[in-house]
Formats: structure tokens, C-alpha cells, sequence
């Protein structure tokens, strides 16, 4: 079992990958800046486990990560700290910047410093995929460093990103992460850092914080409020479950190749506004609109939440379409994502509407499910 460094583990990915860590036995460390994403509810069930602990603290605060290494002693780091909502890259780049770019050079710096103060072999050190490391070494370290698809750019009417793919990106928010993507790739280029990266597609899942399309789909459905779809809809994103994509960080740590990209996908194209009407027909299913008083008393025309549905002007430099080729992480490392297009979709509005009190507090503080980002 492993000391593992995970950056932001409050957030939306990182607090379902932070579970998994502790239900696997791992010793986890969540350093976490607590930006309006950060939720320390998402972690309420593990938050006195023995295993667990939490610090509040900057990526980008040196002399803290550097404290924070030392008296932790991590076999790994798993780097997800970042901002992430395109929208609010358009109306304030800078945040981005600061802390996808400054803030993941800091921790590399950081994790370097450290790594190579480590003994060159922990203690009974044998493989790196099959042994039991009773210490770090510089052998047995990992930084895996978390990225999207988005940095590969937009896509016409075929094809996939490969992890060859050219970088495109076109948001501050794709652009951040691709420079990020450089340093940590230079990191391991130019000073040996044994780095790994991933780019995954669209998330979706339990604890996503409800500025992202199908938290705001499935919240603004149940208030009876208008469902706005940027444009006609036609966006195609992949969606790729949560509690997929974290048993692929863990996978990836184990027994990825020091130095090699994986894609991590979902193998679930879809069009945005196919997608909407999925969870509307999920929750028209669940929840019928016929059974909610206050829907009936202002909206007593809806017969379906799909009715709710209202075009609204696109999103500035919108990317037309993602998808992901996942089969090198497939092949490798032996990883697929368990949900299908239908049951990942089901759980997650069930997940909402069994969790009205964690996204209530959410919505309680300074957003409200207004729209951002229009330029």
C-alpha cells in the first residue's frame, strides 16, 4: 500500500478518486486550495479515517509543498488541481494561468527536490507493478499528472484523439492545461522525473460541482427552469463515468510506463442535445413532472422536462466535437470503463436526486446556475 500526494482532492474528480484511494488501502494526503469548487462535504464519509488527512494549501505556495513532501514521504503524486470550467476561463484567465500553469511548475519543482533526495531502491524493492514498496525510492516514484482532450483541439465529423495528436487548444482553460502538459513532459525530459500523463474526456458523476452541462440539466429540470443548449445542441463531447476514469488514475500509477501519455474515454460519443434529452427522459421516468407540485403550479403546461428545453447563443470558440481512442490504456495496462451509455447516466441523476442536501449547500453559496462565459 502507498503514501500517495493527491492535489486537489475536494474537487469534483479528485473527491471520487480520493475515495477509491482510501477503499483500496492507500494512505492519501489531500492538499486542496478550497476554490468555490473545492467541497469538503464530497469527502464527509472518510474525513476521520485513519488513512486520510487534509491540508489546505496553494499548489502554488513553494515552501509549503516543500514541507508538506518531506513530512509526508510519498510514493506518488496524483496532480488534479486545476481550474476547469471553460466558461469561467473566458471571463477570467488569469485564475487559470496562475494556478494550471505557475501552480503545476511549482509542484513539479517541488516533487523534483524531493524525488531526488530519495534513496535510488526502497527497502525489498523488486517490480515495480507487482512488489510490495515498503518505502519510496526514485525507482518506485510516480508523478502522474492529470489532463483533458480538450488541449488536442476540435474534431470534424470523424476521427479520435490519439495520444500522438497534435495540440490544438483553443479556450485559456485548453491552453493552461496544455502548457502544463509541456512542463510536466520537460520535467521528465530534462531532470528524469518519472512522469506520467492522462487525457481524458468529459466527466460526469457523483459530487460534480453544478456549473457542468448535466448537473445543470438535471437541477435546473427539477427547479422547472429553462434547460439551456448553447446553439443547436449539435456539440459532441465523449462521457466518461467518474468512478471510471479514477480506477484508470490508480491503474496508471500502478503499472503505467514512466514517460508514456494514456487516453482515458469513455467510449460514449454523444451530441449535447441527445445527451439532454436522455436525462430528461431519465428523470421524466424517476421524478414525472406530474408528481411535482411546484413544476405543476408555475409550468402546468410541461408534460416532459425536454419541454424545458431553450436554445441560447453558443459558447465563444465552442469545439464542434471530441472523441477519444482509449485502446492504447486498453491494450497496456488492461483498463475499460465499466459503465455503458445508459447506466452511467442513470446512476448520476439518481445520485442528484438522492442527494438533494449536498448540491443545496452548493447552490446556497455564491452560484446560483447562472450562465458564465459569454464574452
Amino acid at each position: 500500500k502507498m503514501n500517495i500526494l493527491v492535489t486537489g482532492g475536494a474537487g469534483f474528480i479528485g473527491s471520487n478518486l480520493v475515495h477509491l484511494l482510501i477503499e483500496r488501502g492507500h494512505t492519501v494526503l489531500n492538499i486542496d486550495k478550497l476554490t468555490y469548487a473545492g467541497n469538503l462535504a464530497s469527502l464527509s464519509a472518510i474525513e476521520d479515517h485513519p488513512n486520510y488527512s487534509f491540508v489546505q494549501a496553494d499548489i502554488c505556495d513553494a515552501p509549503k509543498l516543500r514541507e508538506l513532501f518531506t513530512d509526508f514521504q510519498p510514493y506518488g503524486v496524483m496532480h488534479l488541481a486545476a481550474e476547469s470550467h471553460v466558461d469561467r476561463s473566458i471571463d477570467g484567465p488569469g485564475e487559470f494561468i496562475q494556478t494550471n500553469v505557475v501552480g503545476t511548475y511549482t509542484l513539479l519543482d517541488a516533487a523534483l527536490t524531493y524525488w531526488r533526495s530519495l534513496p535510488e531502491a526502497g527497502e525489498n524493492e523488486q517490480n515495480h507493478s507487482s512488489a510490495i514498496i515498503h518505502s519510496p525510492s526514485k525507482k518506485s516514484f510516480r508523478f502522474l499528472h492529470v489532463s483533458t482532450d480538450e488541449v488536442y483541439g476540435s474534431l470534424g465529423d470523424t476521427g479520435q484523439f490519439k495520444e500522438t495528436t497534435p495540440y490544438d487548444p483553443h479556450s485559456p482553460y485548453s491552453a493552461s492545461k496544455a502548457s502544463s502538459d509541456h512542463l510536466a513532459r520537460a520535467w521528465a525530459d530534462t531532470f528524469g522525473l518519472p512522469v506520467l500523463i492522462t487525457n481524458c474526456s468529459n466527466n460526469y458523476g457523483p459530487y460534480q460541482f453544478p456549473e457542468k452541462l448535466i448537473p445543470v440539466v438535471i437541477l435546473k429540470a427539477l427547479a422547472g427552469e429553462s434547460i439551456p443548449v448553447y446553439g443547436a445542441g449539435e456539440n459532441i463531447r465523449d462521457w466518461l463515468y467518474v468512478e471510471d476514469h479514477a480506477e484508470a488514475l490508480l491503474t496508471v500509477l500502478e503499472t503505467g510506463t514512466v514517460g508514456e501519455t494514456y487516453n482515458v474515454g469513455g467510449n460514449n460519443e454523444m451530441k449535447n442535445i441527445d445527451l439532454i434529452k436522455l436525462l430528461c427522459s431519465i428523470l421524466d421516468e424517476l421524478v414525472p413532472p406530474s408528481s411535482q407540485s411546484s413544476l405543476i403550479s408555475h409550468q402546468p403546461s410541461i408534460k416532459s422536462y425536454s419541454d424545458l428545453i431553450t436554445f441560447v447563443t453558443d459558447r465563444p470558440g465552442h469545439d464542434l466535437r471530441y472523441a477519444i481512442d482509449a485502446s492504447k490504456i486498453k491494450t497496456d495496462l488492461g483498463w475499460e470503463p465499466k459503465q455503458n451509455p445508459e447506466s452511467g447516466f442513470r446512476k448520476t441523476v439518481q445520485w442528484y436526486l438522492a442527494n438533494e442536501s449536498w448540491w443545496k449547500a452548493v447552490l446556497d453559496g455564491s452560484y446560483k446556475l447562472e450562465r458564465l462565459g459569454k464574452a
